[in-house]
């Protein structure tokens, strides 16, 4: 009895069928992966930017506290007694001004939510503060992104971090924004362009490390 039907050839011996291996498509994964995380993970411009965004949103927010503080103030923005961090300072606010604590914590940071309405000094907060501005002073940096240390800056000079790390890294390696007196605000490099100076009555405070 004959066969019916024609038999399919047998492969050539050492002719490789075509396909990937497991191990080129795990290494292909890796690759993607690593190329996703660096244009959309948590440090990537992209994601920061965004983030900056964001920030933007909770210093305005947060102006808008500070100045009506201001105008039951005589046009003095917070002060507070041997105030060591800006959490000291801006514990006033809250929760009379605002019980939204959640505009003191910068999207960009890793820094943890803070329970609404509960004193700001239970925590820790993500921006600088200029204590002893007054409404007067228009032009100048009411408050900030957490700078790399609380000395006056001249353009040129670091103002937030350039590598991503502790301290100034609320933006990882992509700057902040600077709040004015007036409302105002400003993105920034990691490199100021503008003088942020201080005055005799006025002085910088970072967050808690």
């Amino acid at each position: 009895m004959k066969p019916i039907g024609p038999y399919p050839e047998p492969i050539a011996s050492g002719v490789r069928a075509e396909g990937f291996s497991l191990i080129e498509m795990l290494i292909s994964l890796t690759i993607m992966l690593i190329l996703f995380t660096m244009m959309y993970g948590f440090g990537s411009r992209s994601n920061q930017m965004n983030q900056k965004k964001k920030c933007q949103s909770n210093l305005q927010k947060m102006y808008i506290a500070l100045q009506i503080y201001c105008n039951d103030s005589n046009g003095k923005f917070p002060v507070a007694t041997n105030a060591r961090s800006s959490e000291d300072a801006l514990d006033v606010l809250v929760p009379r001004y605002s019980s939204d604590t959640a505009i003191f914590v910068c999207p960009g940071s890793k820094d943890s939510a803070l329970p609404a309405g509960e004193s700001l000094r239970k925590g820790r907060i993500s921006y600088a503060y200029y204590m002893g501005r007054t409404a007067s002073d228009g032009e100048l940096v009411l408050a900030s992104d957490k700078q790399v240390d609380t000395k006056a800056k001249l353009p040129g000079d670091k103002v937030f971090s350039d590598n991503g790390k502790f301290p100034g890294n609320n933006h990882h390696k992509y700057g902040g924004t600077f709040l004015f007196c007036d409302g105002g605000m400003k993105s920034s490099p990691a490199v100021a362009a503008i003088a942020l100076p201080l005055s005799t009555n006025v002085v910088l405070l970072n967050p808690k490390p």
